[in-house]
């Protein structure tokens, strides 16, 4: 036991997102050996799709968990922040880039709300973005009158956005949006670890009164986290439109559940205070290779979700066990 604990591999990941790395290899080798066809480049970049969205949203949330909160409105935010950004491209004949502007702002606003809700007006995480996420919803298929608003496809004038996340090349699709997402990771890790902003949204998620009496704008920081995690909600309102051909409003529902169970299987505490980028995006790879890959051997695509929540039973487990050796008052 030892033995692994001092491991070079197990001490830079940390336990929690070593295991989380086996899983995600031990699916990979399954499902290559039950189905010749999950080996396919095809399915790769299939994974990529489904993934940036996700990942976007995981790397977001992550600010807002550390902090001790949650933001259920991602999910559906994404999906009214893009029909937006589409209804002005498609409708009212604006630039594409005005499109993707208009849905990172969007998001920007609804996390700035969802940090007034939480830290100023001091309603709980969980009601608070759980009444955003019902607005997002009601908005989007309003802005959309019940149809799905399309984006400029790939060939169309326009549609060079499609080419930041799918590049074709001689009849090949190439994965590009992978860059992004590790760009995005890199950047937002040194933001978490290494700033002011990072350093006082984890103490914020570690022991809230004692950060406050410190002398740290416990608000003003846990608003942030928030408006971070809005940003990368319209980043990925921008990915789900760039990858698929149509947005269609009313869905989006279950998407957040995907990125924060994503985010705690790779070892968030669920109670706020510790967790990493990398960990949240491993978690979110499991999800996406299982989402992928069980559909090769035979199984509905709703066992995912069963097989997930199982995972994601061990990983709080995990954090229980972690926080009882560790004991914090908050």
């Amino acid at each position: 036991m030892n033995k692994i604990k001092n491991n070079i591999i197990v001490k830079k990941l940390g336990a929690q997102r070593t295991i989380v790395t086996l899983v995600i290899i031990t699916l990979v080798i399954v499902f290559s050996l039950a189905s010749p066809a999950f080996r396919r480049y095809s399915t790769f970049v299939s994974i990529a799709d489904y993934t940036y969205n996700i990942a976007l949203m995981a790397i977001g949330v992550t600010f807002v968990l550390i902090s001790g909160g949650v933001d259920l409105s991602i999910g559906t935010g994404i999906i009214c922040y893009a029909i937006a950004g589409g209804y002005l491209v498609k409708y009212q004949n604006m630039p594409v880039i005005v499109g993707m502007l208009v849905t990172l702002l969007f998001g920007l606003a609804i996390g700035l709300l969802n940090g007034i809700l939480v830290a100023v007006m001091k309603i709980p995480p969980f009601l608070a973005t759980l009444c955003t996420m019902m607005i997002t919803r009601g908005l989007g298929t309003i802005s959309a009158s019940g149809f799905g608003i399309p984006w400029p496809p790939a060939s169309a004038e326009g549609g060079w956005f499609r080419s930041i996340f799918k590049l074709e090349i001689g009849g090949t699709k190439y994965p590009v949006g992978i860059i992004l997402i590790v760009i995005s990771a890199i950047i937002m890790t040194i933001v978490l670890n290494k700033t002011k902003v990072g350093r006082y949204i984890i103490a914020i998620g570690s022991n809230k009164e004692a950060t406050r009496l410190s002398g740290v704008d416990v608000t003003k920081y846990h608003i942030i986290a928030y408006v971070i995690c809005g940003f990368f909600a319209g980043l990925a309102g921008i990915a789900y439109a760039a990858t698929f051909a149509s947005i269609n409003p009313g869905t989006g529902a279950g998407l957040e559940l995907d990125a924060i169970g994503g985010a705690i299987i790779g070892g968030i505490s669920t109670t706020g205070g510790q967790g990493t980028i990398l960990g949240a995006l491993l978690g979110v790879l499991v999800m996406s290779v299982l989402k992928s890959g069980l559909p090769y051997v035979g199984f509905q695509p709703n066992w995912q979700q069963i097989i997930t929540g199982i995972i994601l039973i061990g990983a709080v487990l995990i954090d229980i066990i972690n926080n009882k050796k560790k004991p914090i008052n908050k």
